[in-house]
């Protein structure tokens, strides 16, 4: 298997923990007001107490499979864009691993809560609940609550699609759009709103990268036009 097949794989799982992520907080997290701003902190300790098997289970789905499936593919469309385009794929490779460490970290930090929150919660049900908060706005600092480096790098692996022609138009002008949304998390009074254009944009442009690199995993370097 080559690496474009194997990036092809991840990006395929990226879109794939998007979509078990969206399913369980439109779900069972709904009522917590989970991803917004009027989360029940108490709601969410009560809930790590009882179940924390679950919400280790979901970040690490959403984190820890997202981040190390976002490093291969990452290498996989720095190595297709190399041969025409070096100074791009430096880019897109540097902000690519900038952004699978930092859903890592969120995830570990995210994991963290939810032990530290549940072995507390049954003497101390207030400081679990302050305490998952406290926690839960690092998981959000570090990836979970913006997403400018993610917009960064789909911004720059589209542009790079659509100028070297590496990627399906179609794919690549998706990736704009994408990469525009997760930007303008940057903005407070936009954040929740471009939040959900890029976590469903994402669903979609990771699935037709996917397809794009498994189809057409591209000539070997050595035989690619400069």
């Amino acid at each position: 298997m080559t690496l474009q097949h194997s990036g092809g794989i991840a990006a395929l799982l990226c879109g794939a923990t998007y979509v078990a992520g969206f399913a369980l907080l439109v779900t069972l997290l709904a009522p917590l007001g989970y991803g917004t701003e009027e989360i029940d902190t108490h709601a969410v300790a009560a809930l790590a107490a009882a179940h924390p098997g679950l919400l280790i289970a979901w970040n690490s789905t959403i984190y820890i499979i997202n981040g190390l499936a976002l490093a291969v593919l990452t290498v996989a469309l720095a190595e297709r864009f190399l041969p025409r385009a070096p100074g791009w794929s430096g880019v897109s490779r540097a902000l690519g691993l900038i952004w699978a460490t930092l859903v890592l970290g969120a995830g570990m930090v995210a994991n963290v809560a939810v032990e530290r929150t549940s072995a507390l919660h049954a003497t101390d049900p207030q400081g679990a609940a302050d305490l998952w908060g406290t926690l839960h706005a690092i998981e959000l600092g570090l990836g979970g609550g913006n997403e400018i480096v993610g917009g960064a790098w789909i911004l720059s692996i589209s542009i790079a699609g659509l100028a070297f022609r590496r990627l399906p138009r179609g794919v690549a002008l998706m990736g704009l759009l994408t990469g525009l949304a997760g930007l303008a998390t940057l903005v407070p009074a936009l954040g929740t709103a471009a939040g959900a254009g890029f976590g469903l944009g994402g669903i979609a442009w990771f699935l037709a990268v996917g397809v794009a690199l498994v189809r057409d995993p591209g000539p070997p370097a050595s035989h690619q036009p400069k």
